[in-house]
């Protein structure tokens, strides 16, 4: 029987010599579905995206997109992938058509379909006044609607969001939840990393709480606030059972 989850993680140990980044983790995602990947830094949330992405390789385990065993072929399994971190950079001096066109062609896309994609995303991500401008001359909340459109230009049904929000105004931040939300309905899944716990609450059907690289607890975000005892915000959860953990 196939898997039926866009994203599966098995068992995924990561190590870096003596230290451990990522212990044992297992999770999945369905095809339209957000899954808020949450936890402090050091917990080991880049970590296991970058494997994801493969960017990594696993100490141990196995991790799936769409299918593929991204340790066996990566790069077939980043052609079912979108991935934005915020430590990408665009290219200053190129115009976004023009960034998008080289990543889209980096997806052996055909010019015609890149043409109607780049259509479809400027209707999307709202591209239409800054798609002929030099990426240097755009403000951080334009460059990260490029980044995104860069992202998704091959039409992935896998996205992994890291930290897509940082350094954004509030606007900035609700135009690219509400376009995440768009992706989840056209049946994406959508792995999504933040330390904005308040944020995730708003966007993710389920989360997963990430703890010294192990997965602490897992669930609706209304569920696990009621797992630690009814706290009135997932920051607060997440609180309460790490003091749970600790003091056991």
């Amino acid at each position: 029987m196939s898997d039926p989850s866009a994203v599966t993680v098995e068992r995924l140990k990561k190590r870096f010599g003596q230290r451990t980044a990522v212990d044992g983790l297992s999770f999945s995602v369905a095809p339209g579905e957000i899954y808020g990947l949450l936890g402090p830094n050091g917990a080991g949330k880049t970590t296991t995206l970058r494997i994801l992405a493969g960017l990594l390789r696993p100490t141990e385990g196995v991790a799936r997109i769409d299918g593929v065993d991204v340790g066996l072929d990566p790069r077939q399994a980043q052609r079912h992938l979108g991935f934005l971190t915020g430590t990408t950079g665009l290219y200053g001096r190129l115009t976004a058509r023009e960034v998008l066109a080289y990543f889209g062609t980096l997806q052996d896309m055909p010019r015609p379909r890149i043409a109607a994609r780049i259509d479809q995303l400027t209707a999307a991500l709202d591209l239409r006044a800054i798609l002929d401008r030099r990426c240097e001359a755009l403000s951080s909340g334009q460059k990260q609607r490029i980044s995104v459109a860069r992202a998704v230009i091959h039409d992935p049904p896998v996205l992994i969001l890291d930290e897509p929000t940082v350094g954004l105004d509030v606007l900035a931040s609700r135009f690219l939840r509400e376009y995440i939300g768009a992706e989840r309905a056209r049946g994406k899944a959508v792995i999504f990393s933040t330390h904005y716990l308040a944020e995730a609450e708003l966007l993710c059907d389920r989360v997963g709480l990430l703890y010294q690289g192990a997965l602490l607890a897992e669930g609706r975000p209304r569920d696990l606030r009621a797992q630690a005892g009814d706290a009135t915000s997932l920051e607060e959860a997440f609180l309460r059972l790490v003091t749970d953990l600790v003091a056991a």
